[in-house]
């Protein structure tokens, strides 16, 4: 009996819409909630186990079912669960992937079953109202340590703002909405709800690395700022579909981590960076330096923690003159780590090495996409900036 229960589960995962993880999407999900009739994956069973009140789970292989529970399946699945608990899923909210951190999914997971907002409206108000304000703890610019500082956004001044007091009736920080991004970063923080902020300040990047104790409040926090992006795009751009617009609202990075370059130091901690030179006739040792991706945006940072990027580099398309080579040229010296890469730009080379042959394919991988799309007309505009860097 129990191995009739156990094939027609196995048939059901071939149906539409059950081969991928109810929740995150992730192929071949060998798991189920038999309270809510979705097959899921072994991460997201494990978020599910933590709402028992909705959730019930097992194994679709090593656990035993009962015929009640077969049947259950059958006639709910993945593209019904979906139907039903997704219903009203706005636009402009993140839907997470198996890729993602989990605070994001298990918030997506909650949102969905626990909280049911996606059938209920009215409970979306904390990110869709407009106006979002409260508190989140901010980590120091300059000694590291993470205070709590009131945050403000509002779509109609089309900004974020942060007060270093209380009664502050002038904000320390106004960020734009049009250059703003938002990035979970639960590792570099050392928080598992932390978020990275980005904001362009004179067209150089800056850096807020906040958190808050409650992850529902964290993720609202991001969603709303997502809201506040869909809102500005949609006017800013008033032919563009909803398709058009959603992955242009937060970005993950490309690519992040270690390598050691050369050049000059940069400007002094805290400051913005400037242009980032390279000699062609390089004579200066090599640098470990910590290196994020940001869409076409090449930086670097002494620590990944620094508010402000030590140097940036615009990395253009092929056609524009760029290409990236998977060595260093034969007269380089200096450098500790093995695995060269030289970005060639119209006007000068980078050096760079990695560590691992790994790390290098794994930065040539994300330079080559780059390189490989071309570029968009305002991208014009921010590539003539960087050249007319003083």
């Amino acid at each position: 009996m129990a191995r009739e229960q156990r094939r027609a589960l196995l048939e059901l995962l071939q149906r539409p819409g059950n081969a991928q993880c109810a929740d995150c999407g992730a192929p071949d999900p060998d798991w189920a909630s038999y309270t809510l009739g979705v097959f899921i994956c072994l991460s997201c069973s494990g978020i599910h186990r933590n709402i028992p009140q909705v959730s019930k789970v097992k194994s679709v292989r090593l656990d035993t079912w009962e015929e009640p529970q077969v049947e259950f399946m059958a006639l709910h699945g993945n593209d019904a669960a979906r139907a039903a608990y997704e219903s009203q899923v706005p636009s402009f909210h993140y839907r997470p992937t198996f890729s993602d951190c989990h605070l994001l999914r298990e918030q997506w997971i909650r949102a969905k079953y626990e909280r049911q907002e996606f059938t209920n409206p009215e409970r979306q108000e904390p990110y869709s109202a407009g106006y979002r304000e409260g508190f989140l703890w901010k980590r120091g610019r300059d000694n590291g340590q993470f205070l709590s500082r009131k945050f403000v956004l509002t779509e109609r001044e089309g900004a974020l703002k942060y007060f270093n007091r209380n009664d502050a009736k002038e904000p320390k920080a106004i960020m734009k909405i049009e250059h703003l991004n938002a990035t979970f970063q639960p590792a570099k923080i050392g928080h598992p709800h932390g978020l990275q902020i980005t904001y362009l300040r004179d067209n150089s990047t800056r850096n807020i690395f906040t958190y808050h104790e409650d992850g529902k409040e964290m993720v609202h926090w991001f969603n709303a700022l997502r809201a506040a992006r869909f809102h500005y795009l949609q006017v800013a751009f008033p032919g563009a579909s909803d398709t058009d617009l959603v992955p242009k609202l937060t970005r993950n990075y490309l690519k992040e981590g270690y390598m050691e370059k050369t050049g000059p130091k940069g400007p002094a901690s805290g400051q913005p960076a400037g242009p980032w030179h390279t000699d062609p006739q390089q004579t200066e040792g090599f640098r470990k330096r910590w290196f994020t991706m940001d869409d076409r945006r090449l930086m670097y940072f002494k620590d990944p923690l620094d508010a402000f990027a030590r140097g940036e580099v615009f990395i253009g398309s092929r056609e524009s003159g760029y290409t990236v080579l998977d060595r260093l040229p034969p007269s380089t010296q200096g450098h500790h780590w093995p695995h060269g890469i030289t970005i060639v730009t119209p006007e000068r080379r980078f050096l760079l090495a990695c560590e691992t042959e790994s790390e290098q394919r794994a930065w040539l991988d994300a330079f080559r996409k780059v390189v490989d799309r071309p570029m968009l007309p305002q991208e014009y505009a921010v590539e003539a900036h960087f050249k007319h860097k003083p």
